[in-house]
């Protein structure tokens, strides 16, 4: 399974993927999910993956050659040579499709559906950073000031605190320390979910990035905040009075007289035939 999720604020972008494909009891496999395209003071794009590892991989391979034509007289288009982020990926889309047309059939004929999600973001000069989710036909999405960060696989229990944290405003380092608080919190509740963790944090106009880091469980940054995380999140939830059903001492009580009925409760009597 996978857990990866990508952030974009105005300082840039942040990538973090999982490595765990497999969480049987006595097989668990390992592959990266991340890939960096790069071309120095031009672009730099990040691909997150997700779904089946057979379908992700050979999308990655088709991508480096996949080429859209427009018409008979444009140059083919390229994620190497596209002008801007979304015409880049439109290329990835196109790869996609491209996959499933060789091997979809084949796939269901063997029980297998095509499954595939992917994060696709990044920066090309002339434009700013943007930021996609893109679904198995190849169709996308793109992160906004209102939805500024998208997640693939296991994405229920790191979505919390994106929620409560990221806004386009947010600083890069708490960007990135989200986004692992996101991970440890799905490591936590999912074993398909595991170590080593990829990241990428990229600051906007640069086309390049030295921020790049394979975490494993002696990274001392990451254990630290695991531990901080776990004791601090324990301490606040002591800190909550407990709920009062009767009035008392306090200035919240659980038990408030509202306009809504009650929950229905049925009693038995000693005439019921109980069944």
């Amino acid at each position: 399974m996978t857990y990866c999720t990508a952030i974009k604020t105005r300082a840039g972008l942040v990538f973090l993927s999982d490595s765990r494909t497999n969480a049987g009891l006595d097989q668990i496999s390992t592959f990266r999910k991340m890939i960096v395209y790069e071309k120095a003071g031009d672009r730099f794009m990040v691909l997150l993956s997700a779904g089946n590892l057979s379908i992700s991989q050979s999308v990655r391979e088709m991508l480096q050659v996949e080429k859209l034509v427009e018409n008979e007289h444009d140059e083919p288009l390229t994620i190497w040579n596209a002008k801007s982020m979304f015409d880049a990926a439109r290329v990835l889309g196109s790869a996609i499709r491209r996959v499933h047309e060789r091997d979809a059939d084949a796939l269901r004929a063997g029980g297998v559906d095509f499954n595939v999600s992917m994060i696709f973001g990044g920066q090309i000069a002339g434009e700013g950073m943007r930021l996609f989710q893109v679904y198995s036909p190849g169709n996308f999405i793109e992160a906004t000031d209102e939805t500024p960060y998208f997640q693939i696989g296991e994405s229920k229990y790191g979505k919390p605190v994106l929620d409560r944290v990221i806004t386009p405003e947010t600083p890069l380092d708490e960007a990135a320390k989200c986004a692992l608080v996101s991970m440890d919190s799905t490591l936590k509740s999912n074993l398909s979910v595991g170590l080593p963790l990829d990241m990428v944090v990229y600051e906007v106009d640069r086309f390049a990035t030295d921020r790049v880091i394979c975490i494993d469980e002696n990274n001392p940054y990451f254990k630290m905040l695991r531990e901080s995380w776990g004791n601090k999140l324990r301490h606040m939830f002591d800190s909550i009075e407990d709920p009062m059903w009767h009035g008392g001492a306090t200035d919240v009580p659980l038990m408030v007289h509202t306009h809504r009925s009650q929950p229905l409760k049925k009693i038995t009597t000693p005439q019921e035939k109980l069944i």
